[in-house]
C-alpha cells in the first residue's frame, strides 16, 4: 500500500470510530451533560471534517460540480467547542462568553461566500477555477487559523490565569489532562502552519502530503480528549458524591481553641494541636497541601511543624500525610456502599493526586495494592 492509500485508510478509520464514539455518547448516561455535548460535537466535526477529506480523495464527486468544490470547513468548529467544553467542565459558564453565538453566523457568512464563488465561476474553464479554488481554499484557512489560535489562546488564558473561578473543581481535579491537551494542541498548530507555509510557497498548488501529520494528530488528539472527558468526569462526578457523604469540615483555621494556642506551650500539645487540625479539618484529602501552606494554616513555622512531626509522628511530613490518606481509602474501600466507585476516585478524593501515587502510597504502608485491599474485604 502507498502512502496515500494507508492515509485514506486511517480518514476512513476515524471517520467510523468518530461516529460510534458520538452514537455511544448520545445514549449514555451523561449526555445531559452541557461539557459531555461538546465533547461530542468537538468529535462529531472533526469525524465529518475527516469524512470530506476522505470523499475528496476518493473523487466521489468529480461528476458534480458543485458537490466537488463546496467543501465545509468543519476545523472551523474545533476550538469554538473545546472552549464551550472546558466553561461547562469548569462551571464558569455564566462568567464567560458564550462563543457560539459568534461563530454561527461567521460559519454561515464563510459558507455563503464559498458558495457564492463556486456559483459564480461555474462557468470558468476548468483548470482556471481549480486554482482559484485552491488559493481561495488557503486564504479561508488562514483566517480560519487565525481566528482558531485567538479561541485557543484566550481558552489556555482562562484555564492559566482565572483559577478563582473554578476554584471548587480545582479541589476534585487538579486538570493535568486539560494541560496536557494544550501542549499537544499548540504541536498540532504549529503542523497547520507549517501545511499552510508550504502551500502558500508552491503558489496554492498544494502538496496534500504536508497536512497529513496535522490531520493524524489532530484526530488522535481530539479522540483523546474525548475518552478523557468521559474518564474526569466521571471521576468528578464520584469525588464530589464521596465528599458530600463524608461530609468534610470547611477548610480554614476557625477554632478558638486552636487560634489561641501560645507559642510557649510544650512540644506535645503543639503536635496534638497539628494533629487534631488535620484531622479534624481533613486537611490530608488536599492535594497541594504542602509543609509551607499547613505551616501558614497553624501560624507556625515550617522548621517547627517539620521538627514536632518527626519527633512525635516518628515520620516525614509526606510519610505523616500519606499515611492519613491511606487510612481514608482503606475505609472507603472496606464500605460495601463505595463498591461500585472506581478505586482511582476513592485514592483521589483520600488526597492523592494520581492513580501511580495513591497505589506507591498505599502498597508502602499496607504491603499490598488498593485492588487487592478491597478483594480481601469483599
Amino acid at each position: 500500500m502507498t502512502i496515500t492509500e494507508i492515509f485514506n485508510l486511517f480518514l476512513l478509520a476515524s471517520t467510523i470510530h468518530g461516529f460510534l464514539f458520538c452514537t455511544v455518547i448520545l445514549f449514555s448516561k451523561n449526555r445531559r451533560e452541557k461539557s459531555m455535548l461538546f465533547i461530542n460535537l468537538l468529535v462529531l466535526v472533526i469525524s465529518l471534517n475527516n469524512l470530506q477529506s476522505w470523499f475528496i480523495a476518493k473523487n466521489f464527486f468529480a461528476a458534480y460540480f458543485y458537490l466537488d468544490y463546496i467543501h465545509i470547513p468543519w476545523h472551523f468548529w474545533i476550538a469554538p467547542f473545546f472552549y464551550m467544553f472546558l466553561i461547562h467542565y469548569l462551571n464558569i459558564e455564566k462568567q464567560r462568553k458564550n462563543l457560539i453565538k459568534l461563530v454561527v453566523p461567521v460559519f454561515l457568512i464563510i459558507i455563503s461566500i464559498r458558495i457564492g464563488f463556486v456559483y459564480f465561476y461555474s462557468s470558468k474553464n476548468t483548470a482556471d477555477i481549480a486554482y482559484l479554488f485552491e488559493k481561495y481554499t488557503s486564504i479561508e484557512e488562514i483566517i480560519s487559523l487565525i481566528f482558531s489560535l485567538s479561541i485557543f489562546f484566550y481558552t489556555y488564558h482562562i484555564l492559566s490565569k482565572k483559577e478563582k473561578l473554578f476554584a471548587n473543581i480545582l479541589s476534585f481535579d487538579n486538570l493535568r489532562w486539560i494541560y496536557t491537551f494544550f501542549k499537544i494542541g499548540g504541536v498540532a498548530y504549529l503542523f497547520w502552519i507549517i501545511a499552510l507555509a508550504v502551500t502558500v510557497a508552491l503558489d496554492f498548488k498544494g502538496f496534500i502530503y504536508s497536512y497529513y501529520p496535522l490531520r493524524i494528530l489532530t484526530t488522535i488528539l481530539i479522540y483523546w480528549i474525548g475518552y478523557q472527558a468521559i474518564i474526569q468526569l466521571r471521576l468528578l462526578k464520584e469525588r464530589k458524591n464521596l465528599r458530600n457523604q463524608l461530609q468534610f469540615v470547611p477548610s480554614g483555621f476557625a477554632s478558638a481553641e486552636n487560634t489561641n494556642e501560645e507559642l510557649d506551650e510544650v512540644k506535645k500539645l503543639q503536635f496534638k494541636k497539628i494533629d487534631a487540625f488535620v484531622t479534624s479539618h481533613k486537611k490530608f484529602t488536599e492535594t497541594k497541601i504542602n509543609l509551607e501552606s499547613l505551616s501558614n494554616d497553624l501560624d507556625m513555622s515550617s522548621g517547627r511543624l517539620t521538627l514536632l512531626i518527626k519527633l512525635y509522628a516518628k515520620k516525614s511530613f509526606n510519610e505523616y500525610i500519606n499515611e492519613y490518606r491511606v487510612e481514608l481509602a482503606k475505609e472507603l474501600l472496606s464500605d460495601a456502599s463505595y463498591k461500585n466507585y472506581t478505586i482511582t476516585s476513592i485514592g483521589l478524593e483520600s488526597g492523592f493526586n494520581s492513580k501511580s501515587s495513591f497505589y506507591l502510597n498505599f502498597k508502602k504502608v499496607e504491603g499490598i495494592t488498593p485492588a487487592a485491599y478491597q478483594e480481601q474485604q469483599s
